[in-house]
């Protein structure tokens, strides 16, 4: 079996650069060896089958799309507030769509996996236990709100990126006021005008914190 990651990296990007322009339909072998500039048949070599192909790409673009540790070091050492909390999204919200291919890939694989289990099994099961570790943490730092106001959150974005990133509705809002609007409706007013987040900023290796749409995103 091949074991170059370095050429592993590299088809998995071009991959990822397929899935989000051709779609699911779009993705083969053949189709990620030509984005990738190799020879055909490399990529079989690395990915024997469709199955391994797509988790392969599930498990590259949860590194791809990971926060700089530098912005959450930085965040990290201010006091909680609903601002924090604001600054958090609103720090998902500028990478994902700094990218936009990655997070359509995204949306492309969790639509594949609603028709593949073995890519359901796995794709889900990163995406409970990130929403499942926010929750905990949450609970345990005995912060405002819990698995429904965390879960609000998880919707909110997932929808905003949608909108953002694929045919909107054009509503003609600014994004970021959308996202200050969203933490204080679905977190202050949910608990009473609490005044700290949802993610515990001296642990930001939580869903919220580091990727969107679920991963220990938006």
């Amino acid at each position: 079996m091949a074991r170059n990651p370095e050429r592993r990296t590299l088809l998995a990007d071009a991959g990822l650069r397929v899935l989000a322009d051709a779609g699911a339909r779009g993705l083969t072998h053949r189709a990620v060896d030509a984005e990738a500039g190799v020879p055909t048949g490399t990529a079989s070599n690395y990915f024997p089958s469709r199955a391994a192909l797509l988790a392969g790409l599930a498990e590259r673009i949860f590194d791809r799309i990971a926060p700089d540790p530098a912005v959450l070091a930085d965040l990290g050492r201010r006091e909680p507030s609903l601002a924090l909390m604001t600054d958090y999204l609103r720090d998902i919200v500028a990478r994902t769509t700094r990218e936009p291919g990655l997070t359509r890939a995204l949306f492309e694989l969790r639509l594949e996996a609603a028709r593949r289990p073995e890519l359901r099994a796995a794709l889900g099961g990163v995406l409970r236990r990130g929403y499942a570790d926010d929750v905990a943490h949450h609970t345990a730092a005995g912060l405002p709100g819990g698995a429904y106001e965390v879960a609000l959150l998880h919707y909110a974005v997932d929808g905003l990126l949608l909108d953002l990133l694929t045919t909107s509705i054009d509503a003609g809002f600014d994004t970021d006021q959308v996202v200050s609007d969203l933490v204080s409706r679905l977190v202050d007013d949910a608990t009473g005008g609490a005044s700290s987040p949802c993610v515990n900023p001296g642990r930001p290796a939580g869903t919220l914190a580091r990727t969107p749409l679920g991963r220990s995103n938006g």
